[in-house]
C-alpha cells in the first residue's frame, strides 16, 4: 500500500469505518506480531499484547503524527503495550542477535545449526526479568539507564539481569543443541 493509500485508510479509521480499522489491522498484523512475539513467553500471549496494541492505535490514531512512519509508531505502541503487560504480569521476552550481544565465538558452529525458531523457544525459557532486559538493551538499544527507569529497577540490576540472560541463553541453548540437531 502507497502512503497515500495508508493515509486515506488512517482518515477512515479516524471515521471509526470498521472495515477500514479491519484492513489496517490485517495489514500491519504480521508486522505487529513480529514485534510483539520477543517480548512474549508465547505466540497466544503476542497475539494478545497485539490485539490490545491495536486497542490502543485505534483509541489514540488522532495523536499519530502523518509526518512520521505508521509503522514506527505501532511500533512503539506494541512496544510500550508488551512492557505494561510484564510490568502488570512479570511476563516478558527477549529477542537479540546473539553473534554480538553473546560474544559467542564465530568458531563455535552451533549457531548456524539453530534455527529462528529454536532459538525463540530457547529465549522464552529465560526467566522474565531476564528476557525483558535483554530485549529492551539489544532489540530496542535502550541504556541500562533507560531500562532502569522503564522497568523501575536500578541500573545495576538491568546490568546484572542482561548478564545473567546472555549465561542463561547459552547454556540454554548448549543443552538444546544435542536434542534438535544429533550432536
Amino acid at each position: 500500500m502507497d502512503t497515500k493509500g495508508l493515509d486515506r485508510l488512517l482518515a477512515r479509521c479516524l471515521k471509526n469505518d470498521r472495515r477500514s480499522q479491519e484492513a489496517l489491522y490485517n495489514r500491519f498484523y504480521g508486522y505487529a506480531l513480529s514485534v510483539a512475539l520477543p517480548y512474549c513467553a508465547h505466540e497466544e500471549e503476542a497475539r494478545e499484547v497485539l490485539n490490545d496494541a491495536f486497542l490502543k492505535v485505534f483509541t489514540t490514531l488522532y495523536r499519530y503524527d502523518p509526518t512520521y512512519a505508521f509503522a514506527t509508531w505501532l511500533r512503539t505502541i506494541v512496544v510500550r503495550t508488551a512492557i505494561n503487560r510484564y510490568k502488570s504480569r512479570q511476563k516478558e521476552i527477549v529477542f537479540l542477535d546473539l553473534t554480538e550481544s553473546l560474544d559467542i565465538p564465530v568458531e563455535d558452529d552451533f549457531l548456524s545449526k539453530l534455527a529462528a525458531e529454536d532459538l525463540l523457544l530457547q529465549i522464552q525459557k529465560l526467566p522474565p526479568a531476564y528476557r525483558l532486559t535483554l530485549n529492551l538493551f539489544a532489540l530496542e538499544g535502550y541504556t541500562h539507564a533507560e531500562i532502569a527507569e522503564t522497568l523501575g529497577i536500578s541500573v545495576g540490576t538491568s546490568k546484572s539481569n542482561l548478564s545473567k540472560a546472555k549465561t542463561k541463553l547459552k547454556q540454554l541453548m548448549i543443552e538444546q543443541l544435542p536434542k534438535k540437531h544429533g550432536f
